[in-house]
């Protein structure tokens, strides 16, 4: 049996702290390849706009998750490159990813046996997420 985890304790809510903010989990995974600079982060992103990317990246460092490199130019290159901590973030990577395959199975096993049940039904599934307010509006329907 696996030990139970208490979700109070101030390790467990500084991952949860640092997984909740927006974006940090994409750039975490971003970098497990090795060090990128701000542009081919960015591309690679696909998702913040260039400000929030830096904020993020900053935050990130702060944190030690990550180190920020300046190379004498010209041209001036700066690198991002993922710390200890940053990189033990794969497994977790993993390890959320296995569990989000699991529940996408299971939510279409459950479609399909629903649809099985309605032969001829034209019932349309909706998925509702809902994200914090200071992340965006506070719902979205997905069709």
């Amino acid at each position: 049996m696996p030990k139970r985890i208490d979700s109070q304790c101030r390790t467990f809510q500084t991952a949860i702290d640092i997984l909740s903010s927006r974006w940090n989990a994409l750039i975490l995974n971003v970098l497990q390849d090795g060090p990128l600079r701000f542009s081919e982060l960015s591309e690679r992103a696909k998702g913040p706009g260039d400000k929030v990317l830096s904020a993020r990246l900053k935050e990130l460092e702060a944190r030690r998750l990550l180190v920020r490199s300046v190379e004498a130019g010209p041209p001036v290159r700066v690198t991002y490159e993922l710390t200890r901590a940053g990189r033990e973030f794969g497994d977790l990577a993993q390890a959320i990813e296995r569990w989000g395959r699991e529940l996408v199975q299971k939510a279409a096993t459950k479609e399909s046996a629903g649809d099985r049940g309605r032969r001829g039904s034209s019932r349309k599934l909706t998925t509702r997420l809902t994200t914090p307010s200071r992340h965006g509006p506070p719902d979205r329907t997905l069709s």
